[in-house]
């Protein structure tokens, strides 16, 4: 059988290895430009074109391209060519112009740009302003929250609760447990209107209170079961009420970790009696303002989202129902939530950010 054309010869420098890899682990880098990189890649490996398809799933001639692309001009090659269109009609300067208004400034009337008062600003059309941020990923009509937690305990206590997470502790069981308290039973004033073809469900701004109840619950981490109880106050005592329920429900023979946050209600003189007549019994807590270190709230987050938001109780009674109804029915086909970050992972996000901070001029 003859032979076919002999393959261009593929090395890499080192910088054309690394630029290569980076392109790949990028999460922002388009698909298109990580495809490219992964044939040259396995390409500078010796393996063939008919290969480096197969594995890829694409066809023989776009490897041929891409390879030869590279060869020919190196990284360069395999980015997209300028394709023929209309004549630019905003310069470069005009769009840093933008850029620099947008992170920089305010307007004299408002706390953030609009694309009216840009481009009231600039001279520009407000669909030229919206292009240039949607190119740049700006959006300053959003605006969201964060809290750095100031516990000096901090390195530590995520140390020790990522770690129940990622190893948890043989013959024990492990439970996020928190309260969230003040949910409102709430009716509306006026019946709801359904939703219809074309038209979608309606309801009044105003409502009735007809009282609250708190919400006591333990997550399974392992399963993702959820223990709960409901309590129209938010003691220590109904929180120990809580921890008899949990003894109750958990095996004997098993010792029992529970991840809480610093609320006063699990400090108290009652709770540590309590925890001495119950030695397999062990307290984590959240550090200061890092409730998002507890699965839990994941839990009550679903909750709300599901149950609570929308819904319409005429009492506090038919809220409680409603909340159990719910855990019922969560329990029937539990779906744990997994961590994935190892605790070295989340100081060095921290680390970054606090950098950002740092260097942000403010």
């Amino acid at each position: 059988m003859p032979a076919g054309r002999p393959l261009p010869a593929l090395t890499l420098t080192d910088d054309q290895s690394e630029t290569l890899q980076r392109w790949l682990r990028r999460r922002k880098t388009a698909q298109a430009l990580a495809l490219r990189a992964q044939v040259v890649l396995l390409s500078a490996k010796g393996v063939s074109n008919q290969d480096v398809a197969a594995r890829l799933h694409i066809t023989p001639q776009t490897v041929s391209k891409w390879r030869g692309r590279f060869v020919k001009r190196g990284l360069d090659g395999l980015l997209d060519e300028p394709r023929p269109g209309a004549p630019r009609t905003i310069s470069a300067a005009a769009v840093e112009q933008v850029i620099t208004l947008t992170l920089e400034t305010t307007p004299e009337n408002a706390t953030h740009w609009s694309t009216r008062l840009m481009a009231a600003r600039t001279g520009m059309s407000q669909s030229a302003i919206s292009r240039i941020w949607r190119a740049f990923g700006l959006q300053p009509h959003r605006s969201e929250t964060f809290k750095l937690s100031s516990d000096p305990l901090f390195i530590e206590k995520v140390r020790d609760i990522v770690g129940l997470y990622l190893n948890p502790p043989d013959k024990a069981l492990l439970l996020c447990v928190d309260e969230k308290s003040q949910i409102q039973a709430l009716d509306r004033t006026q019946p709801l209107l359904p939703m219809r073809p074309g038209q979608i469900e309606r309801r009044t701004h105003d409502y009735v209170r007809h009282g609250t109840t708190s919400l006591f619950a333990a997550l399974v981490v392992k399963s993702g079961q959820v223990l709960a109880q409901c309590h129209r106050r938010h003691r220590s005592v109904e929180f120990r009420k809580f921890l008899d329920h949990i003894d109750a429900n958990v095996p004997g023979q098993l010792d029992v970790h529970l991840i809480v946050d610093n609320y006063g209600t699990h400090k108290t003189a009652l709770i540590q009696r309590w925890l001495l007549r119950h030695p397999r019994f062990h307290l984590h807590f959240t550090p200061t303002g890092s409730t998002w270190l507890n699965l839990v709230e994941r839990f009550f987050a679903a909750l709300t989202e599901k149950q609570l938001r929308r819904g319409v109780h005429r009492s506090t009674r038919e809220l409680e129902n409603a909340i159990y109804r719910y855990v019922h029915h969560q329990n029937r086909d539990p779906k744990p939530f997994i961590w994935t970050k190892t605790a070295d992972q989340i100081l060095e996000s921290l680390a970054r950010f606090c950098t950002r901070i740092s260097d942000s001029g403010h």
